[in-house]
């Protein structure tokens, strides 16, 4: 049913969007209740589908949906899934009916272009352009019966990067929409579930899509989403459903290869499966016509059983993540208060018994599926429109933000499931003698080296005066907003200079990279524990090499008789085991040496430096009265402790 015109001159209405991989929905507040706008087919749901006619008429929706298999590379479907894509991602490689142009620079293998039409070197399209025809369509519809639409609130999977965010924001750009802010799915649907059912307690969203999966769990209470914690994959969704029936379908068909079949071919098999998947909902088979390569045509039945066990994997994999979120959250299934489902491929029967299974109880499916997402991101957009401070969301990060520290080590400044919006602080000094610059690297995972976890961002901070190595302060200020996008900003504390940079990445985390951070992270945590102890045990043993060298140049005449031979001996053996290259598996005990190398060299140096500390005094003292170089003795123990307390090696 449409919503009745409203006033012509009340101010603009604020929306809330469920930009989805299979449909999207926008929805609106009246009298406090969220409504779903319906599109021009007089239903809330909008396919997401866009088709690109050969003579620039563009269709959305249902209207686009029959060329999928009428003209197949000119329509483009689940095209979420390719948001914050990059060239080379295992997303390109998947049975479809798209065709990708090959990048020719670096800057062009960065995002993804579909050909149109199959035709090397003709029209193009990225994901961020179709995902705004979506939007623009949905806006249209709306306009037709708001009048006027204001600011939106955009919902995105919890396990969306930076790069899938910031492609989302882009395509409302494009389509003309202000952004009031990106809301997770399972946080939409969660605060559309407590407000209309009034319910509290401790809640996990289980949120299956035609092309994500997230899985939260969440605390309502007193008007406080809490959530507690969040895990998923961005790549898993109903999509895999039909994509692994249609193989089955084309090798029936008479192809070997599911990706040999001809694109139309392809379109034809992944239509049928779509279509099967959603008959055996309510059917315990169903028959299929199938065409046979070659000519003729076959019949096959579909069992809702062969269905299941077929989709059985992909099931298992949200069950992972599942267990994982209720370890991470310190819960047990018993904890729970309920468990609510979201997306439509929540629908199928199978879906459902496996979460029952897995939670040990019936989920709860008192909203529509399909629309209680739109609905949560409703309420949240007129909340912010109205500026109501009756309800507080608590959203946290899914992965841990950290910057690499000399040697390849991370630094994390804010761990995962930390409660954004949030802002943390932390201080390196240089490395280096007259180092004039910082070269900071963003990194964002579970790994303790740098190199197993995913480069977001690299800068550089230049114009520090020359100083000695450890006297430059750097402070590194992480600020994470409600939209769960990272800003950076560094200040060099005695210059004031500083600089600051939001993290943009032009591609996104690789099909499984999430999921697989977290489970690498648990897989390889001693060995990683060991290897980044090696680091820092090379970047301490290479600072006292340093200082060593530095110290003999300057003062070798302080050495008395018997550290005249076992200074250079303790360096050379320090100096030596640095150079050494090491069997695999043997980062622990190489690390503990070093260190115990070091110790022995910073031993052998002890009574040396003081007597060096006692000259530096001397000469200080010469030419000046007590009380001034008591004073500065006084400053210097002070700044001393100071980067003592704070020293970070970073790198150069």
């Amino acid at each position: 049913m449409l919503l009745d015109i409203f006033d012509p001159k009340a101010p603009p209405k604020p929306v809330g969007i469920d930009l989805g991989t299979t449909h999207s929905v926008l929805a609106v507040v009246r009298d406090e209740r969220p409504l779903a706008i319906t599109t021009c087919d007089g239903v809330p749901l909008l396919p997401s589908v866009v088709h690109y006619g050969e003579h620039g008429q563009v269709l959305v929706g249902r209207s686009a949906q029959s060329y999928l298999e009428r003209d197949p590379e000119r329509t483009i479907a689940s095209v979420k899934r390719f948001m914050g894509r990059g060239w080379g991602d295992p997303q390109l490689s998947r049975l479809g009916t798209y065709r990708f142009r090959e990048p020719k620079t670096p800057d062009e293998a960065k995002v993804v272009h579909f050909e149109l039409g199959g035709a090397a070197g003709g029209e193009t399209r990225t994901p961020i352009e179709v995902s705004a025809e979506i939007l623009r369509s949905l806006v249209s519809s709306a306009r037709e019966q708001l009048r006027s639409v204001g600011g939106a609130v955009i919902t995105v999977p919890a396990y969306f990067d930076d790069a899938q965010r910031q492609a989302t924001r882009d395509a409302a750009r494009l389509a003309g929409l202000e952004v009031l802010r990106l809301l997770n799915e399972p946080t939409a649907a969660a605060l559309a579930y407590g407000l209309e059912s009034k319910k509290e307690g401790t809640f996990a969203v289980y949120d299956l899509g035609g092309g994500t999966f997230d899985i939260t769990l969440l605390r309502l209470e007193e008007g406080v989403f809490q959530v507690k914690s969040t895990g998923g994959d961005s790549a898993l969704g109903g999509d895999d459903m039909d994509r692994a029936l249609a193989e089955q379908l084309l090798a029936l068909m008479g192809f070997e290869r599911a990706v040999d079949a001809p694109k139309p071919v392809i379109a034809l098999a992944l239509g049928m499966a779509r279509d099967a998947k959603h008959r055996l909902t309510d059917a315990e088979r169903v028959e299929l016509v199938l065409p046979r390569r070659g000519g003729g045509e076959r019949r096959h039945v579909v069992e809702r059983a062969e269905f299941d066990q077929l989709i059985l994997p992909l099931l298992e994999r949200t069950g992972k993540a599942a267990r994982r979120a209720l370890r991470d959250a310190q819960l047990g299934p018993t904890e729970l208060d309920g468990v609510i489902l979201v997306g439509g491929a929540t629908r199928v029967p199978a879906v459902r018994r496996y979460v029952a299974e897995l939670f040990g109880r019936p989920p709860l499916s008192d909203i529509d599926p399909d629309l209680v997402v739109a609905y949560g991101a409703a309420l949240q957009a007129d909340q912010i429109q109205h500026d109501r401070g009756d309800t507080l969301l608590l959203d946290v990060l899914p992965l841990s933000l950290g910057v690499e520290t000399m040697g390849g080590a991370v630094d994390r400044i804010l761990p995962r499931n930390t409660t954004i919006p949030v802002g943390a602080k932390a201080t390196f000094t240089t490395y280096a003698d007259n180092q004039t610059g910082f070269e900071l690297h963003i990194v964002q995972g579970e790994r303790e080296l740098a190199r197993d976890c995913r480069s977001l961002a690299r800068f550089t901070l230049k114009g520090i005066p020359p100083l000695p190595a450890g006297q430059a302060r750097l402070e590194v200020s992480f600020h994470v907003d409600e939209n769960s996008l990272l800003r950076v900003h560094a200040r060099e504390l005695s210059t004031g200079i500083e600089q600051s940079v939001e993290v943009k990445p032009s591609y996104g985390l690789s099909d499984e990279q999430v999921e697989q951070m977290l489970i690498d992270a648990l897989d390889h945590g001693e060995d990683d524990f060991e290897l980044r102890r090696l680091a820092e045990a090379r970047v301490e043993a290479s600072r006292l090499v340093l200082a060593t060298e530095k110290a003999l140049a300057a003062d070798a005449g302080l050495l008395d008789e018997r550290e005249r031979t076992e200074v250079p001996e303790q360096l050379a053996r320090l100096k030596a085991a640095l150079e050494e290259t090491l069997p695999q598996g043997a980062s622990g005990a190489h690390a503990s040496r070093l260190q115990g190398l070091s110790q022995a060299l910073d031993a052998a140096t002890h009574a040396w430096a003081g007597r060096r500390m006692d000259r530096a005094f001397q000469a200080a003292l010469a030419g000046r009265d007590v009380g001034t170089v008591a004073g500065s003795v006084q400053h210097a123990r002070g700044v001393d402790a100071h980067l003592e307390e704070h020293q970070k090696a970073q790198q150069p």
